[in-house]
């Protein structure tokens, strides 16, 4: 009877460790109700594990500058997802990552504008060059991650 016990409690502990490791990281999208790329951008997020909500607004200006998204990183959609800020077309493998170190001294992170190829900008396997960029409270940034070569699905 103990031992049925003891499996019982261990197969129940792996089932809800299971389960909270399936869980949707979730967050909120800032877009225009007419941009395309932000849906591509939401669903390349939420097809990466993550449950993302579209709030659609016709000035993001206001949101931009409340996240201190300064204007040479600024993009067309702006996410908030685990308190941190997520600017433009952002991979979700650099977002999971940020969000697995959380840095402390780091408020999010941004591609600037709308780099073909990025997730969301994808165009008859058209790529371009890009960074992705951390930033903090203050402006200060540092590439996070760099997409130079053709990326591959």
């Amino acid at each position: 009877m103990k031992k049925t016990h003891q499996l019982l409690s261990a197969a129940l502990m792996l089932m809800s460790v299971s389960s909270i490791a399936k869980q949707a990281i979730e967050g909120t999208n800032y877009q225009s109700p007419s941009c395309g790329c932000c849906k591509g951008w939401v669903k390349h997020m939420n097809d990466n594990g993550f449950d993302i909500n579209m709030t659609f607004e016709n000035n993001l200006h206001p949101i931009k500058q409340a996240n201190g998204i300064r204007p040479q990183y600024a993009s067309c959609h702006t996410a908030k997802i685990q308190g941190y800020v997520f600017e433009g077309h952002v991979p979700a493998q650099d977002v999971k990552k940020f969000l697995a170190e959380k840095p402390a001294n780091l408020k999010g992170l941004a591609v600037a504008g709308m780099p073909m190829g990025s997730p969301g900008m994808e165009y008859n396997n058209q790529t371009m060059p890009y960074d992705v960029v951390a930033f903090d409270q203050h402006g200060n940034t540092v590439i996070w991650a760099s997409y130079h070569q053709p990326q591959t699905p």
